[in-house]
């Protein structure tokens, strides 16, 4: 289940990322692309599952495919946010010093959504470990999925809860990992200098 919810992390990072930048840089994907990232949460993922299980196999695929699909709109959703939260004043400072559209990109605009991007993955690691389960549920004979589903169909409230619980400690861990991440990562953003200041 571990590895489940990592590659499908992994995975929506990789898919998440470049699709958010291709959207925030160029006007056709926003409205091309963007309503069909939309339009794919509305798709119920527990009734498609089964689907990928038919199309791939009785492997970790259809499990790692509906991880990625629940577990990539909030990485795409909140860079978007960020790539365009930049203040136009910072925009136009960094034009007149000549500043090329790959260094502002690179020093100026994907640092300033850093932020918002750790937030994305702050929720999308927790929505890892939901997708993990819906995936485990069909098609699957190992994971704490499958484990939750025959524990359901024994009536074995002993083990469901003991699965219940593993889940949530490793859901709480990764949370935490990617904080700890931010936490590095962003040290230098007026967002975490305002916490030190207030002693948050």
């Amino acid at each position: 289940t571990l590895y489940v919810i990592l590659a499908g992390f992994l995975l929506a990072i990789a898919v998440g990322v470049p699709m958010a930048l291709l959207i925030a840089s160029w006007r056709v994907a926003e409205k091309t692309i963007y309503p069909l990232v939309v339009f794919s949460q509305t798709v119920p993922k527990i009734a498609i599952a089964p689907l990928f299980a038919i199309w791939l196999g009785m492997t970790s695929l259809p499990h790692i495919l509906i991880t990625l699909l629940i577990s990539f709109f909030p990485i795409v959703i909140d860079t978007v946010a960020g790539l365009k939260s930049l203040p136009l004043e910072m925009v136009h400072l960094s034009q007149s010093m000549g500043t090329s559209r790959w260094q502002m990109f690179r020093k100026i605009r994907l640092p300033f959504a850093l932020p918002f991007l750790f937030a994305g993955l702050k929720v999308a690691i927790t929505l890892a470990v939901v997708g993990a389960i819906v995936g485990e549920w069909v098609g699957s004979e190992k994971g704490l999925g499958y484990v939750l589903l025959l524990a359901n169909g024994q009536l074995d409230t002993a083990l469901a809860f003991s699965a219940i619980i593993i889940l949530t400690l490793m859901g709480m861990g990764l949370f935490f990992i990617v904080w700890i991440l931010e936490k590095l990562l962003t040290s230098w953003h007026v967002s975490e200098r305002v916490k030190e200041i207030e002693g948050i």
